[in-house]
């Protein structure tokens, strides 16, 4: 080949790389503001609850078992909907899926202000549950129609940042809304919670319908090249995997397919526990200020967003996944294991339960970087649901399991030992259950 025509080469292969990073920056500007304030109020209006419980256990008398069956009916409905939900997406399509789900769980929650009894509010949270069903692994979803797999590691972690703002503020502005508005019009704190945090859901799934597409062929903000760019990309990822059957069956009959779910088991347990005991670990310790409680609570979200961030960067330039998945994991164990550890000193173990809370959060997204690469495009519907539903159990067990631990030894430091212990076990799988050579990613 002559020098000219290297030139040349090298020449259209730049033009094409700058048309894909104007292509790919268009679809972030456009997907990712919308989903990480949907994410954000997901995670807020999920978490309320923890909030809520520190004044509605006195009005509903809610003991701490009765808590636990309450945080549980939402996951209930949530598993039993969720797989069903994420293939019925592929149906209709994103943006009809999307719009009914965040409207539904918007209404849910408003209407959890009018519970009075602990079983209106078992119901109340297990309707939530089939409402919110299929949001989070749909959304999981909805980024393999745009990005490809080398993409995903910062997409992933920019979304999941809204968790981690939703859990910076979500009790700084409980702590205000129950307090300044406790007896307004007639609502007591905890009712204005729930009322006030669930408006902005609906407006969200309300704004979607006009805001979000399907897929990126048809859309009229980019250009038929960029188009062509975009989808090109995502067929190459889908040539490099190994085909494997769409069927829901198919995929559950196959072991390697449950190994992810046992992976965001362990972390899931984790997430969980923090995000709705925390508040109940840190008024037990004896902070009684609910802005206290509020600000405190953040402190997680803070090391874990930072953390996040640096590791979806890392796992994308490296193109490596299960080390930085497994030594996360590793230090979120450790991070609790010394909590119970260090208990007789205050300060000292709650900076450990941070940096374990912290880590444990920041595994979130570098794990489901892994179950769109380990599936077939083909198969990820099924897949991505049936790795979530399998994690989404450990939400449906472990409020149950830290409520007896609670009651049977009146500390909830055994609890995050139990948590420490199953991460442990979690990161163990990665290295060992989920070999490299299945993720089906490269560069193109």
């Amino acid at each position: 080949m002559s020098q000219a025509a290297i030139e040349a080469e090298a020449e259209n292969e730049s033009a094409s790389a700058q048309e894909a990073r104007q292509a790919y920056r268009k679809i972030a500007w456009r997907l990712l503001p919308f989903l990480f304030l949907a994410y954000a109020v997901n995670s807020i209006d999920r978490i309320n609850i923890s909030f809520a419980k520190l004044r509605m256990a006195q009005d509903l008398g809610l003991g701490d078992a009765a808590y636990a069956i309450g945080t549980t009916a939402f996951f209930v409905g949530y598993i039993l909907f969720e797989i069903p939900g994420n293939l019925y997406m592929q149906r209709v399509g994103a943006r009809a899926t999307l719009t009914r789900i965040m409207v539904l769980w918007g209404l849910v929650t408003m209407l959890t202000c009018l519970v009075s009894t602990p079983t209106q509010l078992y119901v109340s949270r297990f309707a939530l549950g089939v409402a919110e069903a299929g949001f989070f692994p749909g959304v999981i979803l909805y980024l393999t129609y745009w990005f490809p797999s080398w993409k995903r590691g910062l997409v992933t972690s920019i979304f999941f940042l809204a968790g981690f703002v939703a859990g910076m503020v979500s009790g700084p502005i409980a702590g205000i809304i129950m307090t300044a508005l406790d007896g307004w019009h007639t609502f007591k704190g905890w009712q204005a919670l729930f009322l006030i945090e669930g408006i902005p859901a609906v407006l969200l799934g309300a704004f979607a319908w006009f805001w979000l597409d399907d897929q990126p062929a048809h859309v009229k903000w980019l250009s038929e090249r960029q188009k062509a760019i975009v989808i090109a990309n995502l067929r190459n990822d889908e040539a490099h995997g190994a085909p494997q059957d769409t069927s829901l069956r198919t995929v559950i009959r196959d072991v390697r397919a449950w190994l992810p779910g046992i992976v965001f088991f362990t972390i899931y347990s984790g997430t969980n526990t923090v995000a709705y005991w925390m508040p109940s670990l840190l008024q037990g310790a004896g902070v009684h200020d609910m802005h206290r409680i509020g600000l405190v609570s953040s402190a997680p979200y803070v090391i874990g967003a930072l953390a996040m961030y640096l590791i979806g960067r890392s796992s994308d330039r490296w193109l490596e996944r299960r080390w930085h998945l497994a030594a996360t994991m590793f230090t979120a164990a450790l991070g609790f294991l010394l909590m119970h550890l260090l208990s007789a000193h205050l300060v000292l173990s709650m900076i450990c339960m941070a940096i374990g809370a912290g880590a444990c959060l920041a595994a979130v997204p570098v794990f489901w970087t892994i179950p769109p690469a380990y599936f077939s495009t083909r198969a990820a519907a099924a897949g991505i649901a049936l790795v979530s539903s399998v994690g989404s159990l450990a939400a449906l067990l472990s409020p149950m399991a830290v409520g007896a631990i609670r009651v049977s030894t009146g500390s909830l430091y055994f609890a995050f030992d139990l948590i420490g212990a199953m991460l442990t076990v979690g990161a163990v799988v990665v290295l060992a259950g989920i070999p490299a050579r299945a993720l089906r990613e490269r560069r193109t």
